[in-house]
C-alpha cells in the first residue's frame, strides 16, 4: 500500500491521451508510466457487458475493438463546457453521468502513479486549455469548476491548474541556456493554445511568473477535429456522404457527422437512429452505401473506423509516403487511399485558422516572428507535418522546437506544483 501522502502530481487530463508527472529528490520532472512502460494513457473508459468491469486506456480500446460487448467513451475532455456532462448514460451497471466517468478516470490516474510512486499523493496541478469553449466565458468557467470538481471526487485534496502552454514552457525552460522569447505552440486532441513567454534560467525558480506571460490565445481545434475533416472527406463518402439520390437531392449528413466525432459515435447505436437511418434507403441512388452504413451502426463499428482514420493520419504525419485508411471490417478490401498532400488539402482551413491564432497571439505580445527565440511544439497534433510546414511558411526566420510531445505538459504542471 501507498505510503503517507507526499509531493505534487502534474495532471495533464487530455482529450485523447493522458499523462502525469512527479518531481524527484533532484528536482527533475519525470513522466509516471500509468500502463506498463508507457508514460500516457489513452482517455479511454471501457464499461465491459459480459464481466461486468470497467477498462482504462489501450486495454479499454483493445476489448472494443476485439468485440467485447460493452460501451467505450473516448475524448472526455470533449464534454467539459457541453449540455451533455450533466447528462446520465446507460452502461452495463446501470446509469451514469458522464460527469462521473471524466472523475473515474481520474481516479484511476491517480491509483496508478500512487502505485508506481509507492506512495499517497493528494495534491495535483491540472492542465486546462486557454478556452473550453470558444468566446463563451460562462460556459468556460463551468468546464473549469466540472474539471476541479472531479478532481476532488478522485480523491485529490489540494487541486489547482494551469494553463497548458504555460506548463510546456515551464517544461522547456529547463533547457534554456539564456533568456528567451518563445512562442508556446501546444497542439492537442481537443484544443490549440498558444502563449508568448520569456524564458530564462534565472527565471526557473521564480514563484510569481505573471509577468513573463506576453500573451496567450487558444481555439477549439485540435486532432480530434483533423479526424473528423479527414473521415468526413475520405470514408463517410463510402457510406453515402454527399451522395445524390434518384431526385437528385443529397443524403441528410447529420449520421456522417456524428459518425465522424468521437465523443458522439456511441449516441448513434439506439433504435431510434436505427429507424432513421433505414428510413434513408429511398434516399440513396447506389444501395450499396446505405448497406454500408447500416453494418457500420448494426456492428458498431464507428469507434473503429474513426481508429483507422487516426492512425492513417498518424502515418502521413510521419511519412511522405501513400498510405490507405482500412475499412474492410465493413466489406473485405474496402479502402480509402490517403497521401500526404490529400491530408494537407483536406485539413488546410483547419490548419490555417490554427496558424493565425498563433498570429493574434504574437500580435497581443507586440511582437514579429523575427524577435522570437523560437517555436517550441508540444501536443501529440503538433507533429502534424503539413501543421509543421505551415508554421514555416506563416512565421519565417523562427526556429521551430519539437519538445515532448506527449509528456512535456504533464512534467511543466509537475514544476509549477513543486514551486508552489
Amino acid at each position: 500500500m501507498p505510503g503517507a501522502a507526499r509531493g505534487t502530481l502534474g495532471v495533464d487530463f487530455g482529450t485523447s491521451n493522458s499523462a502525469m508527472a512527479f518531481v524527484g529528490p533532484d528536482g527533475l520532472a519525470r513522466p509516471v508510466p500509468l500502463e506498463g512502460d508507457e508514460p500516457t494513457l489513452p482517455t479511454a473508459v471501457f464499461f465491459n457487458a459480459e464481466e461486468r468491469s470497467i477498462h482504462f486506456g489501450r486495454e479499454a480500446i483493445a476489448l472494443y475493438l476485439t468485440g467485447v460487448d460493452g460501451r467505450l467513451m473516448r475524448s472526455l475532455k470533449s464534454l467539459l463546457g457541453s449540455s451533455l456532462l450533466e447528462e446520465q448514460t446507460r452502461v452495463p451497471e446501470g446509469m451514469v453521468s458522464f460527469r462521473d466517468v471524466i472523475a473515474r478516470f481520474l481516479r484511476e490516474m491517480r491509483a496508478r502513479a500512487c502505485q508506481r510512486l509507492g506512495h499517497d499523493v493528494r495534491k495535483a496541478v491540472l492542465g486546462r486549455p486557454v478556452h473550453f469553449v470558444d468566446e463563451d466565458r460562462e460556459r468556460d468557467k463551468r468546464a473549469q469548476q466540472a474539471l476541479t470538481q472531479a478532481a476532488h471526487a478522485a480523491g485529490f485534496e489540494e487541486v489547482s491548474l494551469e494553463l497548458e502552454p504555460i506548463a510546456a514552457a515551464f517544461d522547456y525552460e529547463r533547457r534554456v541556456t539564456r533568456e528567451t522569447v518563445v512562442l508556446i505552440v501546444d497542439i492537442g486532441g481537443g484544443t490549440s493554445d498558444f502563449t508568448v513567454v520569456r524564458l530564462g534560467p534565472d527565471r526557473a525558480m521564480r514563484r510569481e511568473r505573471k509577468g513573463d506571460v506576453l500573451a496567450t490565445t487558444g481555439v477549439h481545434i485540435g486532432g480530434t477535429d483533423y479526424d473528423r475533416k479527414l473521415s468526413l472527406e475520405r470514408v463517410m463518402p463510402l457510406l453515402g456522404y454527399r451522395h445524390a439520390g434518384p431526385t437528385g437531392r443529397e443524403v441528410p449528413s447529420s449520421v456522417f457527422f456524428d459518425l465522424s466525432t468521437w465523443h458522439l459515435i456511441n449516441w448513434l447505436y439506439t433504435p431510434r437512429v436505427m429507424r432513421q437511418v433505414e428510413d434513408l434507403r429511398v434516399d440513396y441512388r447506389d444501395k450499396t452505401l446505405h448497406d454500408r452504413l447500416t453494418r457500420v451502426l448494426q456492428d458498431r463499428l464507428g469507434h473503429q473506423l474513426a481508429s483507422e482514420v487516426e492512425q492513417a493520419k498518424i502515418r502521413t504525419s510521419m511519412s511522405d509516403a501513400p498510405t490507405a485508411i482500412d475499412l474492410s471490417c465493413i466489406e473485405p478490401g474496402l479502402a480509402s487511399p490517403l497521401a500526404a498532400a490529400q491530408t494537407a488539402h483536406d485539413l488546410a482551413d483547419l490548419l490555417k485558422n490554427v496558424a493565425d491564432c498563433g498570429h493574434e497571439c504574437l500580435r497581443r505580445a507586440g511582437l514579429q516572428p523575427s524577435q522570437l527565440g523560437g517555436l517550441y511544439l508540444t501536443g501529440g497534433s503538433s507533429a502534424l507535418r503539413p501543421f509543421q510546414d505551415l508554421l514555416r511558411r506563416e512565421f519565417p526566420g523562427a526556429q521551430l522546437i519539437v519538445g515532448d510531445l506527449f509528456g512535456g505538459v504533464a512534467s511543466g504542471l509537475a514544476y509549477a506544483g513543486a514551486i508552489r
